[in-house]
């Protein structure tokens, strides 16, 4: 068994091997511990990233989850009143599609096991993508933003949800402290997992800030690139365009 001191983040395919091992292991209790440790705030990032997608430009369109998890930021698109296109979701860590299954229901919702450093679409496939509380954990993150930016059609728009750090030092010392020691005892008391919370602060330390990711934004080719701070800075929306 791991040990918490053993699970700082990565780099290379080392990292790919943690962080799909993580998420295959805690999938069970991922959706409860989600809500539970956000305190349900994330449902409203969830609202807050696809308003931002401009997904009703191409209402009957087809649309990209990647690192879709168990589904949420999918559900949340697809069921958008209006919204009759498809969502295509991919997750290398397939049992988090296999837990989030349910559910679907009878949503345009598809899945597909695939690594977001490699997709496996065509060029200029997609009328939008999201990425939620993913691209964090891409083991080669300029890479990852590449290939969302291959699959996107010109003109359409990358929105990514993630968490990051706040700049005011009073709400930052308190994230801070729940982050790290707060957060590994409830989820490794409720996930089981000896340490999958404490890579996640970890990762998030470690994460570019919303300056420097809309930065990496550009270099891959995104335009109109911005980001906007979230419950005092504890998470950011991100979008560019192809």
């Amino acid at each position: 068994m791991q040990s918490p001191s053993e699970a700082a983040p990565r780099s290379g395919a080392d990292r790919e091997k943690q962080v799909q091992q993580i998420f295959s292991e805690i999938a069970p209790r991922y959706d409860l511990l989600n809500h539970v440790l956000s305190l349900n705030i994330d449902r409203s990032w969830r609202r807050r990233a696809v308003d931002l997608l401009e997904w009703s430009v191409a209402p009957a369109g087809t649309f990209l989850d990647a690192c879709a998890g168990t589904y949420d930021l999918s559900l949340e698109l697809a069921k958008r009143p209006g919204f009759r296109g498809r969502v295509m979701a991919s997750d290398f860590a397939h049992p988090m599609l296999v837990q989030g299954a349910p559910k679907i229901g009878e949503t345009s919702i598809s899945s597909i096991c695939g690594d977001s450093l490699r997709l496996p679409f065509g060029d200029d496939v997609f009328d939008g993508a999201t990425v939620g509380f993913g691209v964090r954990n891409l083991s080669e993150l300029q890479t990852g933003l590449a290939e969302l930016r291959r699959v996107l059609k010109p003109g359409r728009r990358l929105v990514v949800l993630e968490f990051t750090v706040p700049p005011n030092p009073i709400v930052r010392a308190g994230y801070l402290f729940y982050f790290h020691h707060i957060l590994p005892v409830v989820g490794r008391i409720v996930s089981g997992h000896p340490w999958a919370y404490t890579y996640l602060p970890k990762s998030v330390k470690e994460f570019p800030g919303p300056r420097d990711l809309g930065t990496l934004f550009e270099l891959v080719g995104f335009h109109d690139v911005g980001w906007k701070l979230l419950s005092g800075g504890i998470a950011a929306i991100h979008w560019g365009r192809a």
